[in-house]
């Protein structure tokens, strides 16, 4: 499996529409073996789902996100943990090991989208 997580300085950066860029994680058998940067392009909020699509992304990890992005990801075939801070590396070992929970109190209502 092939996740993400929006990052920043090595922290789950907590606006999906404003990630700066991604880190991309390579899951095997539990644990993640290989990671990778991946460049948003400039790209903001609703461009930044093909952006993961067209890489093979299929679990996004992050701060806050709003219901519609969440939507879009969702019928682009991507599973989203929100509400997750600190360590983007740490969390993506817990989302290889199957302990990483989403915190659904972050996903908020986006009218200006």
């Amino acid at each position: 499996m092939l996740a993400a997580a929006c990052y920043a300085d090595g922290q789950v950066f907590q606006h999906f529409g404003q990630t700066p860029e991604f880190m991309t994680y390579t899951i095997e058998d539990g644990k993640v073996t290989a990671k990778a940067p991946l460049s948003t392009g400039g790209a903001g909020h609703a461009a930044l789902i093909p952006v993961l699509a067209e890489a093979g992304v299929e679990a996004l990890i992050c701060g806050g996100i709003g219901s519609h992005a969440i939507d879009f990801l969702s019928q682009a075939g991507i599973t989203v943990y929100a509400g997750v801070t600190g360590s983007a590396d740490e969390a993506a070992a817990q989302l290889a090991a199957g302990t990483l929970v989403s915190d659904d109190s972050v996903i908020h209502e986006c009218s200006h989208h």
